[in-house]
């Protein structure tokens, strides 16, 4: 590899330590993984290391996120792998198989096992889970500071002699202890790989795990994973490991079998809990002859977390955190965009141009696409991801995904689900995009059907610019309200349509603290990033095209021929149908169309009830064109289109019924 394609782009981590080029290894390339539990700081020593010198893209065939890096220390060039965050090497989920199929198969030079030092016995479970891989490992013990402040103090050389393997304790949000631990990992990566010593589990189980790990390795089956891993998982009934094994040899099966009824019939349990109660008893007796427990007050941080979690008033607090979250992206997303709208405004107006030249017309269109994309990702979507990454970071999130999980369930989803959907409110894009959090791809397909009825911010403009100014803000509220209601229907009907069990949710809670603004930021950017990267071109090239398809003549016919729907149904003037097709490409641009034909008085071409209902089917009736993009991307074109048919069958009805309803009592 040329030197010129591993610029030196030092993190702030980097020009703190002084790293220099004097190479003291042997070796001048490599790669470490970072694997761990979510929410011990993998992230933040990803960031501290390898600073702006990174790509953050999807795992090749899978819908979950990778992230590498690389980092140029002391005349080595180092490719870091951030792993996703998980609990156990079993296929309950994309992330689980993704990590333990990268370790297995892309064999990293050394892997930092990132644990939480305020919860080591809960992390040392999946540590034992990476032992029994027989990779190359350097243990960091991230977090010390906050262990210390619950009195909890962690002996390095205990838990290195216990483990067998490096052990190095951190506080990453501050750099501390990462050249140390990076010395490590380069001297671990160095040397003839060591495979870490076998911590024993039990005598009965330890034995039987040997025979069928002796058998493994007679059969040389065809699969990268280490003899002794591969016999646990079995053990532990892994269907993806058994159907392998089973292709290869299914006389290990049978054996395996015969094991797993004899540990059955002495512990009178399932072999797989005898197997994870055999890790948590080990790592309860390292962890405890590691750590030291000192008395200290009770920090506010767990007073805080007690009322945050309380059966009652958990509930009130995690609205207090839902409201605050949209009142802080409305208001800075308001003040944001008015002061750009006014700006764009000073070079040329924004609004469609459906006469004169068509090159006009297209630079019109494309101009209008740019200020649609820049006065919607700056002042809502970059507030929004701000607010949304400090309240991710510092742990309120996940005590209000705990608190509104039984009100999730109601559609097939748990709390988790509430991360992307609340998301929807900024843009349903990254919303969708974000549910790659989910277990399943049921879990993420009903979430992405929830999220496309969620009000996003071009949505929330449309509600405001006709319900709000022109009949009154009370009527604009209910239709939020309405919305609520319209998603915990559809996603009830749609739990029924989609066949599957619900899974329970499994997630950490971490410790409450003060988030890294440094670490928001490069949190904020990554995800406004690739917002940009599908939104623009949409917006752009969308908008052209709309307005030129009506300067050709195109769009009249098709509006005449939406008027029974347009004007007999839903009781709307006959130009309706134009809007709504304009309105795919984005939703402002119904409200801005409008403006184009009749001025700024609306009041002469709508009367209170047709307000309403342009404004509900105008929040309901399809995805924009970006939506559906990532829906596609995600799920494929069935899906998609389903999901697209139900938002446009919905807003006819729901606004059809409302165009008939209301006239009695307005």
């Amino acid at each position: 590899m040329k030197m010129e394609q591993w610029p030196m782009v030092k993190s702030e981590f980097q020009k703190e330590k002084g790293f220099d080029a004097s190479s003291s290894s042997s070796k001048d390339e490599f790669t470490i993984a970072l694997s761990g539990n979510a929410n011990v700081g993998k992230s933040v020593i990803f960031n501290q290391l390898t600073g702006s010198n990174q790509i953050v893209g999807n795992w090749p065939g899978k819908t979950v996120e990778k992230a590498q890096g690389k980092l140029y220390f002391q005349g080595q060039k180092i490719h870091v792998i951030d792993l996703p965050g998980i609990y156990s090497f079993s296929t309950f989920s994309m992330e689980e198989i993704v990590s333990r199929e990268y370790i297995a198969y892309e064999k990293p030079d050394v892997v930092i096992n990132v644990l939480d030092a305020s919860v080591l016995e809960r992390n040392l479970f999946f540590t034992l889970q990476l032992m029994e891989m027989e990779v190359p490992l350097v243990v960091c013990i991230n977090q010390v500071d906050i262990a210390r402040q619950k009195g909890i103090i962690i002996d390095e050389k205990k838990l290195e002699k216990a483990l067998g393997v490096p052990v190095v304790s951190t506080v990453a949000v501050r750099g501390e202890g990462l050249r140390k631990l990076i010395e490590k990992a380069v001297k671990a990566a160095d040397k003839p790989k060591k495979i870490p010593e076998i911590i024993k589990y039990g005598g009965e189980v330890e034995k039987r795990i040997q025979n069928l790990s002796e058998m493994i390795r007679s059969k040389k089956t065809s699969l990268n994973y280490s003899n002794r891993w591969m016999a646990i998982k079995i053990l532990e009934n892994d269907p993806e490991i058994i159907k392998n094994i089973k292709k290869e040899s299914p006389e290990i099966i049978s054996y395996a079998n015969q094991l797993a009824y004899e540990i059955e019939k002495i512990h009178q349990e399932p072999s797989f809990a005898v197997m994870a109660s055999e890790r948590y008893t080990l790592a309860n007796l390292i962890a405890s002859g590691a750590q030291v427990q000192t008395k200290i007050d009770i920090p506010f941080s767990e007073r805080l977390d007690k009322i945050l979690t309380h059966p009652v008033l958990g509930y009130f607090t995690s609205a207090l955190v839902i409201i605050g979250l949209l009142l802080w992206t409305f208001t800075i997303g308001d003040f944001l965009e008015g002061i750009l709208s006014n700006a764009f405004s000073f070079f040329q107006p924004v609004d469609p141009q459906f006469s004169g030249a068509i090159t006009a017309i297209l630079w019109n269109g494309a101009f209008g696409g740019i200020v649609a994309g820049v006065t919607l990702i700056i002042p809502f979507v970059i507030p929004f991801y701000l607010m949304l990454s400090y309240i991710e970071n510092s742990g309120l999130l996940t005590r209000v995904a705990f608190m509104m999980d039984s009100f999730m369930h109601k559609i097939g989803l748990h709390g988790k689900a509430l991360i992307p959907l609340i998301l929807g409110y900024g843009c349903n894009v990254p919303a969708i995009d974000s549910t790659r959090i989910l277990e399943t791809r049921r879990e993420r397909l009903l979430a992405a059907f929830a999220i496309t009825f969620a009000p996003c911010a071009a949505r929330t403009i449309l509600i405001l610019g006709l319900v709000a100014i022109f009949v009154n803000i009370w009527w604009a509220l209910a239709l939020y309200v309405l919305d609520l209601i319209i998603i915990v229907i559809m996603g009830r009907l749609a739990l029924k349509a989609t066949p599957g069990e619900s899974t329970g949710l499994i997630m950490e809670m971490h410790t409450l603290k003060l988030p890294s603004f440094s670490v928001i930021l490069k949190q904020t950017w990554a995800r406004t990033k690739s917002l940009i990267y599908l939104v623009f071109p949409i917006y752009i090239v969308g908008s052209a095209l709309i307005q030129a398809f009506y300067a050709m003549g195109v769009l009249e016919p098709v509006s005449n021929f939406m008027a029974p729907l347009t004007v007999g149904w839903l009781g709307l003037p006959a130009f309706a149908g134009v809007l709504l097709i304009v309105g795919a490409v984005r939703k402002e641009f119904i409200l801005l169309t409008l403006v184009s034909f009749v001025g700024t008085d609306l009041t002469l071409a709508l009367n209170t009830t047709q307000f309403i209902v342009l404004a509900i089917v105008g929040m309901l009736y399809l995805p924009c064109f970006s939506t559906i993009a990532i829906l596609i991307k995600e799920f494929g074109w069935k899906a998609a289109s389903l999901i697209t048919g139900a938002n446009f069958t919905t807003a006819l009805v729901v606004g059809g019924l409302f165009a008939h309803i209301l006239p009695y009592f307005l």
